[in-house]
């Protein structure tokens, strides 16, 4: 039986008005790379749980097997000055 990732559209929201953009969905080791490259480009990297229902079909498709936990959905932002 396939489980459904949670999906939380007022997180979603929430992190858009605190200027979060969201990027798209990885698991490794490509998670790390994505990390590693916003980072060195000067963004703030955050990564919350992957939202199975915002995920094209054919994503969908691969993941209905997969443990849900294990894919992040990466946001990034400009850094602020201080």
């Amino acid at each position: 039986m396939s489980r459904k990732c949670p999906k939380d559209e007022s997180r979603d929201n929430e992190l858009k008005r605190q200027g979060w953009i969201r990027r798209f969905v990885a698991d490794e080791p490509r998670l790390s790379e994505a990390v590693e490259l916003y980072k060195s480009l000067g963004y703030e990297v955050r990564l919350e749980p992957a939202v199975f229902d915002e995920m094209s079909e054919e994503c969908k498709k691969c993941l209905l097997y997969q443990d849900c936990d294990k894919y992040k959905t990466i946001y990034i932002r400009s850094k602020k000055k201080r």
